[in-house]
């Protein structure tokens, strides 16, 4: 599939950078570009895979040049690079639109100058119905990708896009908060325990990529279908994968927050094509003829069916165990968990 192929990764130093290199890194492709702002983080990973397949750029995609100067040869991009956090996007919603808005629209357009064959957009289900400049700034992301791609044709340049729910484990996520919580022998700090949100491993959210480059057309925003868990089921399963007895505290609902995620809305349910594990919704490729918004309607375009976190599957403590003990990430806290038991015990005998 990436048979001599260049990629390029924005954002490439986070959680999905990581991920994406060790899916692919021992393949028959020929070069993996990172693309971030983190010189550090960058060296790190120069220093952890130590393999020529791996580039380092460092850039902004706030800064057209520098991305230009990162594209040249450049076959296929995972963009994901991206302002995250829902607070400091809350304090600071400028900058949320400067990377996730304009950036992504410099990375398409020096894509769609350079050639580049495909191009997959990252989003989240933050974009569905937003309510925090996280969200806002996402869902215009994806309106972004959806315009751009109708600028160029497929057989140049395909824009499509992925749209999923929280990845377990990743970097600023509720799991390693609850995990350090634990070993530092405090309580683990719950908004709201009936609180649900989509549960998705890192492995997961990089085969949605993959599913998407190999199905998507352009304009497309690809979604899979994911289980998800209360916050206070997650917390409670955490606990007793780590034998601990630490208190559940509830700090109530933080500002920018839902009670649950939606991954498909009421409007893309009507006319997204299921796949399987997946969902797959069209753009919506009218053109500026204001009739067809105005004059012309469609009766059809009714529903209360949409795809969240508290209408999919829900697990339970045990199957939210199940899954947690899946990561690489739970893997090895619990080794260190158990050592650091062990040590103590042994030094107190």
């Amino acid at each position: 599939m990436f048979k001599n192929k260049t990629l390029l990764i924005t954002g490439g130093t986070g959680s999905f950078g990581n991920a994406v290199l060790k899916r692919f890194l021992n393949t028959d492709i020929k070069e993996i570009r990172i693309f971030s702002r983190d010189e550090k983080k960058q060296d790190d990973m120069r220093k952890f895979y130590k393999n020529d397949k791996v580039k380092f750029y460092i850039g902004d995609v706030r800064d057209i040049d520098s991305v230009k100067n990162a594209m040249y040869g450049v076959d296929y991009i995972f963009h994901a690079a991206a302002l995250k956090q829902v607070p400091s996007c809350e304090f600071f919603p400028l900058e949320a639109v400067k990377t996730n808005v304009i950036g992504t629209d410099n990375v398409l357009t020096a894509a769609i100058e350079y050639g580049v064959k495909k191009v997959i957009c990252l989003s989240t289900d933050k974009a569905a119905y937003p309510i925090n400049a996280m969200g806002i700034s996402k869902a215009m992301m994806e309106k972004v990708l959806i315009a751009k791609s109708r600028t160029v044709s497929p057989e140049r340049t395909v824009i499509c896009g992925t749209r999923y729910g929280n990845v377990m484990a990743s970097r600023g996520s509720v799991i390693p908060l609850f995990v350090e919580q634990i070993k530092s022998g405090q309580p683990l700090t719950v908004t709201n325990p009936k609180m649900t949100r989509f549960l998705m491993s890192l492995d997961e959210a990089v085969e949605l990529v993959i599913f998407a480059f190999q199905h998507a057309q352009s304009g497309d925003i690809m979604v899979q279908k994911s289980p998800a868990s209360t916050i206070g089921d997650l917390a409670q399963a955490i606990k007793e994968l780590f034998d601990a007895d630490n208190e559940i505290k509830i700090i109530g609902t933080r500002h920018g927050e839902k009670l649950y995620e939606t991954l498909l809305t009421k409007e893309e349910y009507l006319h997204a094509e299921d796949l399987g594990n997946y969902f797959r919704v069209p753009a919506d490729n009218r053109d500026l003829n204001y009739d067809k918004y105005f004059v012309e309607g469609d009766i059809k375009l009714s529903t209360e069916i949409e795809y969240n976190s508290n209408n999919t599957e829900i697990l339970n403590v045990e199957q939210i165990k199940e899954k947690l003990l899946k990561l690489d990430y739970i893997k090895e806290e619990l080794e260190k968990w158990h050592a650091a038991r062990e040590a103590a015990v042994t030094k107190l005998s």
